[in-house]
């Protein structure tokens, strides 16, 4: 049900409420009950202890990875081809199959009365590389240590299938080349024929009626519209918090082209 992990350990892991199911309002499902045909269902592994060395507080996560049903149902029926195949380096395409996201419980987030939350979307060359071509890495970084460091503590939801506003990365490395030709982040997609923004928030949005509990929730973004889609999706409780970091001679230009599009940053933010 969950994924190719064998029974016995799927077992054990969800007798110990450490593998468990949501629906889409965030309501805990029982882990044997198979959900109604169309029902968005999110699985949970966790939580799993994470100590971060990301950012200057060096704190300590519980991690939450997360998949949508539909994808380990797909995921599953690989596995099985692929054991009667043989051969280990085959499971490597099962990564392909599916996007795990990930949630990051930091300080009191689970008992606090209002805790910060950032839905980060993922960026390879931001968050690993180090690219100064955006702000995502110092965003995440300076994320994880304004949350550690508030009373009231919070979550990261990083949501993996985000790369390049939704693109890929494929796509995204286009984008560039497009950009270093003169165009801005959003004429580039618009170039190769793509929406300036296509990430879907829905799973994060499951996620936040989940660890939120129906609590106010302060979210650390510059962008008014990722606001207005999570509320669509029935996050109603959220507070838009400002979160500018990472400001670079290198990324200025595409931060005044996300200022053009909508997001909420002033001269001062970015100069």
């Amino acid at each position: 049900m969950f994924t190719y992990l064998k029974p016995g350990i799927r077992e054990r892991l969800v007798n110990e409420n450490k593998l468990f199911r949501i629906d889409a309002d965030g309501n805990r499902l029982d882990a044997e009950v198979a959900g109604s045909s169309g029902q968005r269902i999110v699985n949970l592994l966790g939580p799993i202890p994470l100590p971060l060395a990301r950012g200057e507080e060096h704190t300590t996560a519980n991690w939450y990875a997360t998949v949508r049903a539909t994808e380990l149902a797909e995921v599953e029926n690989l596995a099985s081809n692929l054991r009667e195949q043989g051969g280990q380096h085959l499971f490597a395409a099962l990564a392909s199959s599916m996007a795990v996201n990930s949630v990051m419980e930091i300080g009191n987030a689970a008992t606090s009365a209002s805790p910060i939350v950032r839905v980060h979307s993922n960026c390879l060359t931001g968050d690993i590389f180090g690219s100064m071509r955006c702000e995502c890495g110092p965003q995440l970084d300076a994320a994880i240590d304004r949350i550690a460091r508030d009373p009231e503590g919070g979550y990261i939801v990083y949501m993996a299938g985000h790369e390049g506003r939704g693109i890929g990365l494929w796509a995204k490395a286009a984008t560039y080349l497009l950009q270093d030709a003169g165009e801005n982040t959003y004429q580039a997609n618009r170039s190769l024929g793509l929406p300036d923004d296509s990430r879907d928030f829905s799973d994060a949005a499951y996620l936040l009626k989940y660890f939120g509990r129906k609590r106010p929730l302060r979210l650390l973004t510059n962008n008014p519209k990722k606001i207005e889609d999570l509320t669509a999706l029935g996050v109603v409780n959220l507070t838009r918090v400002k979160h500018v970091s990472g400001v670079t001679c290198f990324n200025r230009r595409y931060l005044e082209a996300k200022r053009e599009w909508g997001h909420s940053l002033e001269d001062s933010d970015i100069t």
